[in-house]
Parts: C-alpha cells; sequence; structure tokens
C-alpha cells in the first residue's frame, strides 16, 4: 500500500476485474484456504501479488509489450486463468516466472497447453 503509484493500480485491477467478467471469468476460489465467504475469498484474490505486477506493468508499457513477472511461490490455477485473458484482452505477451516453471502467455494461450 506505499507504492506511489498504488491508486492508479488497484483502478486498473477494477478495469481488469470489469473487463474479465465481460468475458465470462468466474474466480476459482478453489485453492483459499481461509474460513471465509465466498465473497471474501473472492476480494482477496484480486489482490494476489501477480496480478498487482500484471496491472502495474499495464499501466507501465505499450500494448504489445512483454510483461516479466518473478516470484518465489507458484502460480495459483487463478492466477493463471486470469494472465491468459490478460494477454488476449490487453494485447501483450507475459512472462511469469514462479519457484518451477515460466509460464508464456499470449494472445489468451498458454505455452504448454494449460498445464501449469
Amino acid at each position: 500500500m506505499s507504492h506511489p503509484r498504488i491508486e492508479e493500480i488497484y483502478a486498473k485491477l477494477e478495469e481488469i476485474r470489469l473487463d474479465l467478467k465481460v468475458e465470462g471469468y468466474v474466480p476459482n476460489t478453489s485453492q483459499v484456504l481461509a474460513d471465509t465467504g465466498e465473497e471474501e475469498k473472492e476480494a482477496s484474490m484480486y489482490r494476489h501479488g501477480e496480478k498487482l505486477a500484471i496491472a502495474f506493468g499495464l499501466i507501465n508499457t505499450t500494448p504489445g509489450s512483454t510483461i516479466h513477472i518473478v516470484k518465489n511461490l507458484r502460480v495459483w490455477l487463478d492466477c493463471h486463468t486470469v494472465t491468459k485473458l490478460v494477454s488476449k484482452l490487453y494485447d501483450h505477451e507475459i512472462i511469469v516466472r514462479d519457484q518451477t516453471h515460466f509460464h508464456h502467455f499470449k494472445n489468451g494461450l498458454y505455452s504448454c497447453n494449460d498445464y501449469w
């Protein structure tokens, strides 16, 4: 919350959320272990690190450019789905490096046929 552009980042996250909803995206909260209601689980998922990084990348790059994200934990299934859709909707190639894999997204497709 201390980032100087946090308001822009959260505004972009909200734009992404609305665009995904129009595309028919439904959050997959099966990996959220918190004992909370479905709305709270969905809200917490929108603030995941890679989603924040994607929003930051979108406000700082031009369409068609590549966004690189490096994280030390495995990508969640829901984040994987969101990243595929964002790569299509916003015309960006997105490469995510997690603890075990490189995940390459382009035009709504994942390079490894959705094996995550």
